[in-house]
């Protein structure tokens, strides 16, 4: 394989305007979305100063994703996806500028702040399915897994400079004018698909009610490969979450330096921003179950190790092995998610996705600190990160479909 080749592969770029339109308009959309959230965390916590309300915050965002994810999976299998996710984007903005008015008045109570984080949250759980038809409805088949690396890049990139902007944003100008900006970001977002064409389910639409979700749910426990990404999935996260244990381990091994916890929080985006710029020799692999298993084992062996480390630069150089391990799996998981549900489902099952990935590491870091509690957090890493390789081993030989790339086509159960 060249050199060239081994770069992120941005023929999705050359082969569809629409593409190019949709990853700017995502790209601006999820800066504003992480500079939103350090705002939040900031208001919330300068007019309480309470780690409770600012433990509230997360579970704002995550419980309408929770809630309302089958039911919007099961909703945007039935209509039109362009006219939903653009409806949705709208109400996003919506909350926006809702957030950016509280904040410049400064007089309004945090449970109202939170409200208006948990009904832009809900609008994203129904938005965020809808948006997942779009990559493999416009590119070829042989692209998708480039066009989700794109995807994946832009969003690890703005997660490292989003939280920055926003701190700068609130510096200068305070908080309502960073939710403004937010506000201004769905505006682009909403340009990016306006000029979509209409994206009806292909096949049979969704059932009304319950019915449509227990289909959704059928597929997902009979179809093995697109089972087994999600379990794999759930493994990395739920049982291997490192984030809640970066303080107590930095100041078990490495003296409570606020500039070293800085330095852990920002090395796994560091390692998926290296992971998608070299991500073309994995997605021309065309083995995306492979890539997964393998990812998602050697994350889970990172933070093991960084769990024994006692120089900080050896841990971070762990944690941005996890970081980029972790980059490629989602891409592989997601490439698989997207070829092999058929597009009448592929809402649902992006909702079940998208639910996993949100809940999963709130779990996570749950466990990781029940854990550290009555051991040690370099006990509660070690453990998680073993665990973690021992489900992907388990996934890996109960479906060997990942592992020799096979698999149900997208019409089999």
């Amino acid at each position: 394989m060249t050199l060239s080749r081994t770069f992120v592969d941005v023929r999705p770029l050359r082969t569809s305007a629409l593409f190019r339109r949709l990853l700017i308009g995502r790209t601006v959309s999820v800066l504003g979305t992480f500079m939103t959230m350090v705002t939040v965390m900031y208001q919330v916590w300068d007019v309480t100063h309470s780690t409770v309300w600012t433990g509230a915050v997360g579970l704002a965002g995550a419980l309408p994703t929770v809630v309302v994810g089958l039911l919007a999976g099961a909703w945007v299998d039935r209509g039109d996806r362009r006219r939903i996710f653009l409806f949705n984007t709208v109400a996003q903005a919506a909350c926006s500028l809702l957030l950016a008015l509280q904040g410049f008045t400064g007089r309004v109570p945090v449970a109202v702040v939170l409200v208006l984080v948990a009904a832009q949250s809900g609008f994203g759980a129904v938005g965020g399915p809808a948006a997942g038809v779009f990559v493999p409805r416009l590119l070829p088949k042989d692209q998708v897994a480039a066009g989700l690396a794109l995807n994946m890049m832009s969003f690890t990139t703005m997660m490292l400079v989003g939280p920055a902007l926003g701190g700068l944003l609130i510096g200068w100008a305070g908080v309502g004018f960073c939710y403004l900006a937010d506000a201004l970001t769905f505006v682009i977002a909403f340009y990016g698909a306006f000029g979509l064409p209409a994206l009806p389910p292909e096949g049979e639409p969704s059932r009304a009610g319950l019915h449509g979700i227990l289909d959704g749910l059928r597929f997902l426990s009979g179809h093995r490969v697109v089972r087994g990404a999600l379990i794999t999935d759930l493994a990395a996260t739920v049982l291997s979450m490192p984030v809640s244990l970066f303080p107590l381990v930095n100041a078990e091994r490495f003296g409570g330096t606020p500039r070293t916890l800085g330095l852990f929080l920002s090395a796994i985006s560091v390692g998926g921003i290296v992971s998608s710029v070299f991500s073309g020799a994995v997605t021309r692999l065309g083995r995306p179950g492979l890539v997964m298993l393998w990812g998602a084992g050697t994350w889970g062996v990172a933070l093991a190790a960084f769990g024994l480390m006692t120089d900080p630069w050896a841990g971070l150089a762990c944690l941005v092995v996890a970081g980029a391990a972790d980059n490629a799996s989602v891409v592989a998981r997601s490439t698989i998610v997207q070829t092999r549900t058929p597009d009448s489902l592929l809402g649902r099952v992006t909702s079940a996705e998208q639910i996993v990935g949100q809940a999963g590491p709130n779990i996570g870091n749950l466990r990781g600190g029940l854990v550290a509690g009555w051991t040690s957090g370099a006990t509660a890493l070690v453990t998680g990160g073993l665990l973690c390789l021992l489900a992907v081993l388990s996934v890996s030989a109960s479906t060997p479909e990942l592992r020799n790339g096979a698999g149900a086509t997208p019409d089999e159960p």
